[in-house]
């Protein structure tokens, strides 16, 4: 799966004994990180931050630990004297990531360090193709899930492992909550009201698989095609934006006509990462 012109790539390397720690992916629009981990790691030279992942066998880190790793490496915005610090650096706001590459990545507690990279690693885009494409609510507490490399599983999210069941069955009871569901940045996981996530690799593990059946293709169709004007509500533009955006291939059309163009909800959704 490629990356977005608006995603940076570091890698981050352990100075002390040569090796590659992880790769931090990080999109920029939406100020989300995702850390994937090398599966050679084990519990002792893994970042002491994700040991814990590391036990259960958990290679990629949710979005909330990832930018957590990032901010415990970093002058807190709290810092008495950041004013003359953001001045220093030509800073017009706070910004963990700007600091981050400003200091390389590196603090006291580790021989841990990043490096920008214009590659995705191989064994990050393998990985990725077992993320999130499309996915839809299609109900009773289930999701149609898309994978990119073409598995289709149909959901029932009350019976995961390694996800929080306090959040799941959140999700669950409020209807609200639950139809709030969309997909998060890169295809790493499905959000809910932007607070609640399952991670992709949790879906795609998901023991159960159910069948498909006509009306969840119908549920789909309904929940996941925009009409040009839904299209600008959703990225806070204007027709002649959208019309420009479609010329130039940025966007793609489902269907055209005289009255109108539909498009798919993901895709239009990804151009905000």
């Amino acid at each position: 799966m490629k990356g977005t012109k608006y995603m940076k790539i570091f890698k981050i390397i352990d100075e002390e004994n040569d090796l590659l720690s992880g790769v931090l992916l990080y999109y920029e629009k939406s100020r989300t990180a995702i850390i994937e981990l090398p599966e050679y790691l084990d519990e002792w030279n893994a970042p002491l931050l994700f040991t814990g992942y590391i036990k259960k066998k958990i290679y990629t880190i949710p979005r909330d630990m990832s930018f957590c790793w990032i901010k415990e490496r970093v002058i807190p915005s709290g810092r008495q004297n950041i004013g003359d610090i953001l001045n220093t650096h030509h800073l017009k706001s706070y910004d963990e990531m700007q600091f981050l590459e400003i200091s390389d990545g590196r603090c006291s507690q580790d021989s841990l360090y990043i490096r920008k990279t214009d590659e995705v690693p191989m064994f990050v885009e393998e990985r990725q193709q077992r993320n999130l494409k499309e996915c839809v609510i299609v109900g009773n507490g289930r999701l149609l899930c898309f994978f990119y490399d073409g598995c289709v599983k149909k959901v029932d999210i009350a019976t995961l492992d390694n996800v929080d069941a306090d959040d799941i069955a959140k999700v669950i009871r409020h209807k609200g909550l639950y139809e709030s569901g969309q997909i998060g940045v890169g295809g790493y996981y499905i959000t809910f009201n932007n607070s609640i996530d399952i991670p992709a690799w949790a879906l795609y593990g998901a023991k159960e698989t159910l069948p498909l059946t006509l009306e969840d293709f119908k549920k789909f169709t309904k929940k996941n095609m925009l009409d040009t004007t839904e299209v600008c509500n959703t990225l806070e533009c204007s027709r002649q934006n959208i019309s420009y955006m479609v010329k130039k291939k940025h966007i793609l059309p489902i269907k055209e006509s005289v009255r109108g163009n539909l498009y798919d909800k993901c895709e239009i959704l990804r151009y905000k990462w």
